[in-house]
């Protein structure tokens, strides 16, 4: 569930973990970004329109951050 401040309670993704994840744009810092069920993931570099392997390596209130599974 997801309110003003962020997703309330269990997070659609966790630390650690792998997932597959379209990026759909890029942040101000030129970082991808993509969504994992409606929740934030920022990855750097990567490029829009591709899908990538993300580890998830840190989970916040509003978003996550993940890095390429190489």
């Amino acid at each position: 569930m997801k309110d003003e401040y962020g997703f309330k309670g269990k997070k659609p993704v966790e630390e650690g973990k792998v997932y597959d994840i379209t990026i759909t744009d890029l942040g101000s810092q030129g970082d991808g970004v993509g969504k994992v069920e409606g929740f934030v993931v920022i990855v750097p570099e990567t490029r829009k329109g591709q899908i990538y392997k993300v580890k998830i390596v840190r989970v916040s209130n509003k978003m996550a951050f993940g890095q390429i599974v190489r």
